[in-house]
């Protein structure tokens, strides 16, 4: 594929109308070529128009049609791994066989939604048939089920360039639910991206659809976001990205005349509590796995464990030594992007200021853009009383905390604001100890994990991505998983309608043989 640097508006390609820009390979600081088109407002509102004339048709296409478009999503992300990986590799330094694993589990994600939207679950559809002879007065009949909201705005994110981008799960999961698509891609990748919506635009003709379902728009500054969350025909907004970032567009979306759900997920430490018995069993191999998991992506991953806590006793020390060892291999590698560097190297001297004392670092940085690898220790005092010591340091720093006893966990605990995930480690005879901790974190994360960490992530039925502030912006939905799709759907109730009035899904014949709850029971009939 020859990359042209256009906008992909509908089914058309559009050329710059707010100036260009080139990549950065950040491992050296060379501009990749082509420019590649900034649009404006206009562009916008080109966009949402055609995706606004979309809405009704697509978000009504048939269960089997659009899990076949997914399906169709899928087998284009799979034509183009290589070339993707290839490119994605050159604009942010990550490796290409990483990339090309990222590009295949997009396609599975597709492909997971495909079988959600067979399946007709999401669509919770509800039956409460007529009683006209009920005393002391009858009832109606009353069918529910959830349809799309409309048009949804996608925030490309830029710290995994495929899966949280163009092709990641907000993108599969809007489209799952019936609604279209207006990306914003991540200017820190603009080849990856466009290299995505094309197959996505791809998708979008060969099965027929309105070419309003997928744009992709890209901009300079603040003023094309500005533009999507303002737009009135935009019904929702997703987010994945910093917690001042996230929450001025939530501020925004909120001061419409008519206030729209932004979904942000924003910032976590994802602390990995260590019990006494766990810390004396196996304390060394847990040091070992969480330094070397906090490495993943130079560390800028939102699931990265970035806080171990562990009381000082019996196995601290093989915890200390196996993570400063694990730390003290490690190669100083390119981060994303040079904004993502600077502000990792504000937020380490940060870290020392604060009183953190360094205990292990990798090898030092050897190009302008490497992330070096550290370890830090505090206790559990300077990190009640320095509450930036438990904020986010997005880049590949881990932070032990020797704690003194339980009590002092738990109060450790209680102070950290909400999370994606929090993790435990624990023997049976820690049990008395869990059973006091886990009420703790259940209000304070929206995953737990014993005996495991918190990367990598299942994507599944069951599993979630999601928190309390400032993990996210609303802890009742994910992210990630496939109750994902529910971001995107509302409740609608037909009363009285005849049968051929009603969407095929709440008919009487059930020909989609889906499972419903009728008069509050659950079956197919």
């Amino acid at each position: 594929m020859t990359l042209t640097g256009e906008l992909l508006i509908g089914a058309a390609r559009v050329p710059a109308t707010a100036g260009t820009m080139k990549a950065l390979d950040p491992s050296t600081g060379e501009l990749l070529e082509p420019e590649f088109s900034l649009g404006g407002p206009a562009e916008v509102d080109r966009a949402l128009r055609l995706a606004d004339e979309a809405f009704d048709g697509y978000s009504h296409t048939g269960l089997a049609e659009r899990a076949a478009f997914l399906d169709l999503i899928a087998d284009k992300l799979e034509a183009v791994k290589d070339e993707l990986a290839a490119r994605t590799s050159l604009e942010t330094g990550l490796p290409a066989t990483q990339l090309e694993g990222e590009t295949l589990r997009a396609a599975a994600h597709f492909r997971k939604f495909a079988t959600v939207v067979r399946q007709g679950r999401f669509l919770q559809a509800t039956i409460d048939p007529a009683q006209p002879d009920r005393q002391p007065a009858p009832r109606m009949d009353h069918r529910m089920q959830k349809v799309a909201l409309g048009p949804v705005v996608i925030f490309g994110a830029s710290n995994f360039p495929i899966s949280y981008s163009v092709a990641g799960g907000d993108t599969a999961s809007a489209l799952a639910a019936g609604c279209p698509v207006v990306l914003k891609a991540h200017n820190a990748h603009p080849g990856a991206s466009e290299i995505q919506g094309r197959a996505i635009q791809q998708a979008v003709a060969e099965a027929g659809l309105h070419e309003g379902v997928f744009s992709l728009v890209r901009g300079a500054g603040n003023d094309i976001g500005e533009a999507l969350v303002s737009h009135p025909l935009v019904r929702a907004v997703t987010f994945t990205g910093s917690e001042g970032g996230g929450m001025a567009l939530f501020r925004r979306a909120q001061q419409r005349p008519d206030p729209i759900p932004v979904f942000t997920e924003m910032t976590s430490v994802n602390p990995t509590f260590v019990l006494p018995a766990a810390l004396a069993a196996r304390g060394a191999q847990i040091g070992a796995d969480v330094a070397q998991r906090a490495q993943y992506n130079v560390g800028q991953a939102c699931l990265k464990p970035a806080v171990l806590l562990a009381i000082d006793g019996p196995g601290f020390t093989q915890l200390r030594d196996a993570a400063t060892a694990e730390v003290e291999k490690t190669a100083a590698r390119t981060m994303l992007t040079p904004g993502i560097h600077d502000s990792y190297t504000r937020r380490v001297r940060r870290m020392e200021e604060d009183g953190a004392t360094r205990i292990g670092a990798g090898a030092a940085p050897v190009r302008a853009g490497d992330g070096q690898s550290v370890l830090y220790e505090v206790t559990g005092e300077q990190l009640l009383a320095e509450p930036a010591l438990r904020e986010e340091v997005f880049g590949p720093t881990v932070l032990l905390v020797r704690l003194t006893d339980p009590e002092q966990l738990q109060e450790v605990a209680r102070s950290f604001r909400g999370q994606l995930s929090a993790t435990v480690h624990a023997e049976s005879a820690d049990r008395d100890g869990a059973v006091q901790l886990l009420p703790i974190l259940e209000r304070r994360t929206g995953r737990i994990v014993i005996n495991a960490f918190s990367m990598p992530q299942e994507v599944s039925y069951a599993s979630v991505h999601t928190g309390p502030f400032p993990a996210t912006s609303d802890s009742r939905f994910t992210s990630v998983g496939m109750s994902a799709i529910e971001r995107f759907l509302r409740p609608i109730t037909y009363q009285g309608f005849p049968d051929e009035l009603l969407p095929e899904p709440l008919r009487e014949a059930n020909t989609l043989h889906l499972w419903r709850l009728v008069d509050g029971e659950l079956t197919r009939n």
